[in-house]
């Protein structure tokens, strides 16, 4: 497991390899001493998955506000999606900035999104799953978001969203706090 910070303060890429033999494969997708090793904080609570039909697919920007903040493990298990973090952190030096990168099912790449980021994806490929493991629940009264197009963060998706839920079209406008 090769953990590789973002230049985002506690935002990681996390490449993971598959030992294969003649059954198939062992991937390892956590490691808790090698999160402790390099001083990330995270142990999962709730884990689950999105599958989403259509290729075009857009979910997120969503967080959630405290007292239920929580950090994601975000990788695609089937097909491949643009996923996307945005610090929301006040006095952070990456404040309102974004990050994002493919992730697919043959990369073995994850995402480690801490507490105080938006995070969302768009799908590449029609039936992609996203796998997440998350810190703490989810609460719907903890539940936000910021839009996706909000031109304060720049995001330059690689494609329109065709798919889109009127919750994530309609998440306002970011105004710094």
């Amino acid at each position: 497991m090769r953990i590789a910070a973002t230049g985002f303060d506690g935002l990681f890429t996390i490449l993971t390899d598959r030992s294969f033999d003649e059954r198939g494969y062992f991937h390892r997708i956590y490691d808790a001493d090698a999160f402790t090793a390099a001083g990330i904080d995270f142990i999962p609570r709730q884990s689950g998955i999105s599958h989403n039909l259509r290729r075009g697919t857009l979910r997120g920007m969503h967080y959630q506000k405290p007292p239920m903040q929580q950090a994601k493990l975000v990788r695609c298990l089937s097909g491949a999606i643009f996923d996307v973090a945005i610090d929301l952190r006040p006095g952070s030096t990456s404040h309102a900035r974004w990050f994002g990168l493919e992730l697919t099912a043959d990369n073995n790449l994850a995402l480690f999104v801490p507490p105080g980021f938006a995070h969302g994806f768009i799908t590449l490929t029609d039936n992609a799953d996203v796998f997440y493991e998350l810190s703490a629940g989810e609460r719907s009264e903890c539940s936000a978001g910021v839009r996706w197009n909000d031109t304060i963060f720049g995001i330059q998706w690689p494609q329109v969203p065709v798919v889109i839920n009127d919750r994530d079209a309609g998440w306002p406008d970011y105004t710094g706090g």
